[in-house]
């Protein structure tokens, strides 16, 4: 190394040595024409800043240092803008060689001051590159347009909208440069960073032109408000549109709860012949997620295979994550195994994806897999370890693997590790521990929803009303519209015989207007589309032939023991509409779709997006167990596999 290093010194070396003799004479040979001489110096700067293009380490740049200076081009602003910037690229603090270079310079010209404007943007500190643009404005010396993408690139990365304000003002006075198309891409990509949408905007409908950059950026940050309206309209006006604009758009949908949306961008893209990386299956990968469309999903897995990019880390840990959400533990682990290089992201999302399964034992092995690979594991490795442990009641290792996260890995618990602790200890009927659990919790850790919620449930499965209204009090501040706590606290009072309980609660949902979230269920058909079902729905138009089914199948349960669990119904009516009620929830609607639909034999696969009921829970159950079908259940808590009668979650959700 030491030899290579030497060789390329010399390379420079013998690059630079003869252009000190042959295009800078010394005064000394009599030559007398400054034109000479300035063409001489022309030529030499030039051959010193090619050399500098060759730099890649402090010693190569020293060196050409050391010529420049035996030249007499320490006052060369051009050149020493050069060695500033390849400073930079080369990631050496501007701080110490780079600020010594330029406090030499007596009169340093518009790009010396923008180098190292540059550098202190791009390293820090920040705040000097602004004090050094005050100089330059003291000094007249007049701004380039990197002068002010350069601040405004600083003024993104410190957050501080105000300054790059101040900055902007000075481009309006000076004019000109608010014309300048590299400027506004900069100031708008502030804006947006600063989360100062409407200036972002503002700028973007002055610009005389713009380009892919000025869209996609806007396009951009109202993506990253949630406003996928507006970033929807910017993006049917765009004429040019580059493999980041429709990326970004399927992202955005994907992360803003549009997957629909995001499918149909990139079904649209696909059909145009435009490029795809692995940013954009990952983004559509995710969108396909959220369906749990495992037809859809496979044909996303074939585009991989095509390109490869099965076996990429990213895009394979994402295909792992999309199977288990699909209900596809196999063609998960398919896509596991096709990884070649495995990291934390693609064990973790194997481990979450048989916890959600209830696949206890495969995810604490393949935990122990990967702690012999070498691999570390992070915060959601342990999530799934954590669930895995719950849903199997293996308490003991639960609490071992909560121990060892953070003596071992160093890894600080956080609300969602506590929730699977109260959750696997409440399973367990462990109620009492799992409340003290929550109350030694540090004071830094912000209780969510969830471990409240996990606390709940557990007072559901085991009694303890009075643990039950505290878990509830806590709810209802963190979480004032979920209709659900406030059902499942009646539930447990009921339970425990305590009507006036009951009758508070009722009263209080009465009183907020609490509404149930309507229930949605989809399922894929034989031709890949997928059919929504909302309770009591009528739209669908095979409605009357699910219906049939549906009551054939409601009678052979009934005599097989099945009696609707009218409790579930929430609303003060009679028995006969709770049961007319109960009959249409749209989970039972998508069954009797899918028996309709699909061969005998083949595996049933409904989604959903509120937490199934108990009544539902006992009818897929039986289901299961008349019509010899699987039935796969994804509610918005986890996987329910119901088969022979039985479901995989031990009947607690």
């Amino acid at each position: 190394m030491l030899a290579g290093r030497c060789c390329r010194e010399t390379r420079i070396s013998f690059a630079v040595a003869p252009l000190l003799h042959e295009h800078f004479p010394s005064p000394l040979l009599g030559i007398s024409s400054n034109d000479s001489f300035r063409g001489c110096r022309r030529v030499l700067e030039s051959r010193l800043i090619s050399a500098l293009d060759g730099c890649d380490c402090l010693v190569h740049l020293k060196h050409v240092h050391g010529h420049l200076l035996r030249a007499g081009l320490d006052q060369s602003s051009f050149v020493l803008a050069k060695l500033l910037r390849t400073l930079t690229n080369l990631n050496i603090p501007v701080e110490g060689y780079a600020r010594q270079l330029f406090d030499q310079v007596r009169h340093p010209n518009p790009f010396l001051y923008t180098a190292i404007i540059r550098g202190y943007a791009l390293q820090g500190p920040i705040q000097q590159a602004f004090v050094l643009f005050t100089r330059m404005r003291i000094t007249e010396t007049p701004p380039l347009t990197f002068t002010f993408s350069a601040l405004f690139k600083a003024s993104a990365v410190a957050l501080d909208a105000g300054v790059g304000a101040q900055v902007h003002s000075q481009i309006v006075r000076l004019g000109g440069f608010d014309l300048d198309l590299y400027v506004n891409n900069t100031l708008i990509d502030m804006y947006i960073k600063c989360e100062c949408f409407d200036d972002a905007r503002k700028v973007f409908d002055t610009m005389p032109h713009r380009d892919v950059l000025s869209w996609t950026s806007l396009i951009v940050g109202y993506v990253r408000r949630g406003d996928m309206e507006k970033s929807s309209e910017l993006f049917d006006q765009m004429g040019e549109k580059d493999m980041v604009a429709w990326t970004t758009m399927i992202t955005g949908n994907a992360q803003n709860s549009r997957p629909r949306e995001a499918l149909r961008i990139f079904e649209q893209m696909w059909s145009m012949g435009i490029e795809t990386d692995e940013v954009t299956l990952v983004g559509v990968i995710s969108a396909c997620a959220q369906l749990g469309s495992l037809k859809y999903g496979q044909w996303l897995r074939f585009i991989a295979r095509q390109r490869g990019l099965d076996q990429n880390v990213i895009a394979g840990s994402a295909l792992v994550d999309m199977f288990a959400k699909c209900g596809s533990l196999d063609e998960a682990r398919e896509a596991f195994n096709a990884v070649k290089e495995k990291n934390v992201f693609t064990y973790s999302a194997m481990i979450v994806g048989l916890a959600m399964h209830g696949r206890a034992l495969p995810a604490m092995q393949l935990f122990e897999e990967m702690v012999i690979t070498e691999t570390e594991p992070n915060g959601v490795t342990f999530i799934g370890v954590l669930t895995a442990c719950s849903h199997a009641g293996y308490v003991d290792q639960g609490r071992q693997y909560f121990a060892i996260m953070s003596e071992k890995y160093q890894i600080a618990p956080t609300s969602d590790h506590y929730a699977c602790m109260v959750d696997l200890l409440g399973r367990a009927g462990l109620v009492e521990e799992a409340y003290d659990l929550i109350q030694s919790m540090p004071v830094g850790i912000k209780l969510h929803g969830g471990v409240w919620g996990a606390l709940l449930g557990a007072c559901r499965l085991h009694g303890r009303p009075h643990i039950a209204a505290v878990a509830s009090k806590h709810l209802f501040e963190l979480e004032p519209d979920g209709i659900g706590n406030y059902v499942l606290l009646a539930n447990i009072y009921a339970s425990a015989g305590l009507w006036a309980e009951v009758v508070k609660v009722r009263k209080m949902m009465r009183e907020k207007g609490l509404k149930k979230n309507p229930g949605c269920s989809w399922v894929e058909a034989k031709d890949g589309r997928l059919h929504e079902f909302f309770a009591s729905g009528r739209t669908h138009p095979r409605y009357n032939e699910i219906m049939t089914v549906l009551e054939e199948l409601l009678e052979r349960l009934k005599q097989s023991g099945y009696v609707p669990i009218l409790s579930c119904v929430i609303y003060d009516i009679g028995d006969s509409e709770k049961e007319q009620l109960l009959k249409t929830h749209s989970e039972k609607l998508a069954l009797a779709f899918s028996l309709l639909d699909t061969s005998q034999g083949s595996v049933i696969r409904i989604a959903k997006n509120i937490r199934m009921c108990e009544d539902c829970h006992v009818f897929m159950c039986l289901a299961s167990q008349i019509t010899g079908r699987e039935i796969v259940v994804r509610d918005n808590m986890r996987f329910h596999h119901f088969k022979d009668g039985l479901c995989s979650c031990g009947n607690f959700w």
